[in-house]
């Protein structure tokens, strides 16, 4: 969707709009110079709106907040890479790889 959409389906203006690309809350994507919003965005706009609004997180909260969320993400990325690079070895070698997680598990 584009910015207008994109504004509103979240009830908000242009400046706060801008703002929170500027800040890396956001980062749509770019085409002929407009911006395009994902599914993601709004996602991402309504957590927000959520933390500014009804919990009182401030700026640096909310940038916090942001880049847990980013993190998180990475971390899932990175273990979905791991299971499918642990699910295309022999089974004796899975075993042995789960095997070691439960011991690491009961340490």
């Amino acid at each position: 969707m584009d910015d207008l959409e994109f504004r509103l389906c979240l009830k908000i203006d242009v400046v706060q709009l801008d703002f929170w690309v500027e800040q890396g809350w956001l980062i749509p994507e770019t085409s002929s110079g407009q911006r395009r919003f994902r599914d993601a965005d709004v996602a991402r706009a309504r957590l927000i709106l959520d933390l500014m609004g009804n919990m009182g997180v401030n700026e640096a909260g909310v940038d916090i907040v942001m880049e847990l969320v980013d993190e998180l993400h990475g971390l899932r990325e990175t273990m979905a890479m791991l299971m499918s690079a642990i699910n295309s070895q022999e089974r004796d070698v899975q075993r042995r790889l789960f095997a070691s997680l439960e011991d690491l598990d009961r340490s």
